[in-house]
């Protein structure tokens, strides 16, 4: 399905040139005025500066043509040469058929034949996910339904945090304790028992008490140094032991993100390219690019343009152990010659930007992505109402188990005080409100845009009223109702038609939706989706609000917004869809 401003554009642009100018200045856009007409076309002020011609004269040769389409109802030229257009009620109408006919409801095929992976989550082995990887999952996970949307052959992959210093220091930390003695002795290749010594719960204990250890004594740090390296070099016991941490860190980290409703296609880790590592860095040795600086082994990535300094990417420390970059470089090499991707997109913090921007200029001096582009989607922090990032009162980091809970509660409440399901049986009403919870998170988290920084207050977010993810679902619900009440009364639903100012705005809104997934693909930007949302349910609220549906006497106008009525469920749903949030049956 062509996009209506795409349309527009290309009849815009054959008018432009049969006057001798370029069919791009054609482009038509939504008006910054929709009280003074529904699109604009400022192409005139170009072709005249070009041209050295009166902008406005060029715009009226070129309102001849436009007047001469039955497609436009309104042709109006303003200021120094913008013209304003207006579209027929019944090619309005006519589109909006047909997009409800479609069963992609107009999404863009931007990724037609193309293929992305997208990376995201990325949490550690053998710690709990917190309020810190939030941002990553909800953002990530809207990204890729998005991308898929529109046509991409899409890959995620949670790439699990499963080889650094960390494992060393739960290995040491559990040697201390003298757990499991059995995978200490360096003379022993197995085999090492099958059930895991420790458990999430354990790991949770360990872990903050091997850190703590690990910052306090330079003794223990090197210990846990040497155990890393140790395991990166193979060391049976070692191995062994990393295998049962990242069994039981996945069972709990994908319950939690299944709490969220996110999945990923892989579940790969830093480890998963060990065996990559070292022919790619006795590549880079071959070929000149890696070199040795200060006892570790680097590729320089600085670039003459440079405006500010750029550090060498550093590919082994000088004890042999590998650090995220190597990694990083490998996994690269691993996606391309397992997935053949043509982009590969990582959702990360903002804070790491600096990071990828060395591994992509390493990557691409290497030659290691082949045709794939590498992008950086970085996001901003979600803070506290003290503005530094969100903890529990406490001062520590609050758990995502926890934080689902508070939400989930907070929502409870609301629903209370909207009189809400409370008819319902319990487990029904507990049931809505954790859906209710978790999109007040999502909702409130993507529309900001990613690169924004937050303050996160739950009250305001759990509200029915407003910009949140609970008025986006009460409006889908009450869409939702009144077709339930037609089907039971055997009303039947027709194509729409527009002949009143609420159904044009409507019918204009959702014709906007193949740009609203273009442009949040475009930008990265999920927050698009959630402005467009937002609008389409208070448009949505107008038209309920000024005409009759169900005690339409009219039997072919009722049909008719039925229609509407439908199409707009149908495309809020799938919006909200891309942007995570689950839609009640009932409220």
């Amino acid at each position: 399905m062509i996009p209506l401003t795409a349309e527009l554009s290309a009849r815009a642009g054959r008018a432009f040139a049969a006057e001798g100018f370029a069919a791009e200045l054609g482009s038509v856009q939504a008006s910054d005025r929709p009280d003074l007409a529904q699109f604009q076309c400022n192409g005139a002020l170009a072709a005249a500066k070009a041209a050295k011609a009166n902008p406005r004269a060029i715009a009226e040769k070129i309102a001849v043509h436009l007047k001469a389409d039955p497609l436009f109802s309104k042709i109006e030229i303003a200021g120094p040469g913008f013209i304003n257009l207006d579209v027929t009620d019944a090619a309005l109408a006519q589109r909006v058929s047909a997009m409800a006919s479609d069963a992609r409801l107009g999404a863009p095929e931007t990724g037609k034949g193309k293929k992305l992976v997208i990376d995201f989550g990325g949490p550690n082995v053998a710690k709990p996910m917190h309020v810190g990887h939030l941002r990553s999952a909800i953002i990530g996970d809207s990204l890729q339904k998005l991308f898929r949307a529109n046509g991409w052959d899409v890959v995620s992959d949670v790439h699990l945090g499963d080889w650094g210093l960390q494992m060393g220091q739960l290995i040491s930390e559990i040697d201390h304790r003298g757990i499991a003695p059995e995978y200490f002795d360096a003379n022993s290749s197995g085999p090492y028992p099958e059930q895991s010594p420790v458990t999430m719960d354990d790991l949770e204990d360990i872990y903050p008490a091997a850190s703590a250890a690990c910052k306090a004594d330079p003794a223990r740090l090197e210990e846990a140094r040497l155990a890393t390296a140790e395991l990166q070099a193979g060391r049976a016991g070692y191995r062994a032991l990393w295998k049962h941490f990242v069994t039981v860190s996945e069972y709990g980290l994908t319950r939690e993100y299944a709490s969220l409703g996110v999945r990923f296609d892989l579940w790969k880790g830093e480890a998963a390219v060990d065996h990559l590592i070292a022919p790619m860095i006795d590549d880079l040795k071959a070929r000149g690019l890696a070199e040795m600086s200060e006892g570790a082994l680097v590729i320089p990535v600085a670039e003459p343009a440079d405006k500010k300094e750029m550090p060498p990417l550093i590919l082994l420390k000088s004890d042999g152990a590998v650090l995220y970059g190597t990694t990083d470089l490998a996994t690269i090499i691993d996606r391309v010659q397992t997935q053949n991707p043509d982009f590969i997109l990582y959702v990360v913090d903002q804070r790491q930007h600096g990071h990828f921007e060395q591994v992509f200029r390493a990557s691409k001096k290497a030659g290691l992505n082949g045709h794939a582009g590498l992008e950086h989607a970085g996001f901003g922090t979600m803070n506290g109402i003290d503005g530094k990032p969100f903890k529990t009162r406490e001062g520590g980091v609050l758990k995502l188990y926890d934080l689902i809970a508070m939400a989930t509660e907070e929502a409870g409440k609301r629903l209370a005080e909207q009189g809400l399901a409370e008819e319902y049986p319990a487990e029904e009403r507990a049931a809505i409100a954790k859906i209710v919870g978790i999109a007040s998170i999502k909702f409130a988290d993507l529309s900001n845009h990613r690169i924004s920084n937050y303050i996160f207050d739950l009250s305001r977010f759990t509200r029915f009223e407003g910009k949140t993810g609970p008025y986006l679902q009460y409006a889908a619900v009450r869409i939702q109702s009144i077709l339930r009440k037609a089907e039971a009364e055997r009303y039947a639903s027709a194509a729409p038609v527009v002949r009143s100012p609420e159904e044009r705005r409507l019918a204009l809104l959702l014709l906007s939706t193949t740009e609203a997934m273009e442009g949040a693909e475009f930008k990265r930007a999920p927050n698009i989706l959630c402005d467009f949302a937002f609008t389409l349910a208070q448009e949505f609220s107008r038209f309920y609000a000024e005409h009759h549906i169900m005690s339409e006497s009219d039997a072919e106008l009722r049909a008719a917004r039925l229609g509407l009525c439908a199409l707009t469920l149908r495309t809020l749903s799938k919006v909200l869809d891309l942007l995570g949030i689950e839609i009640p049956a009932r409220m």
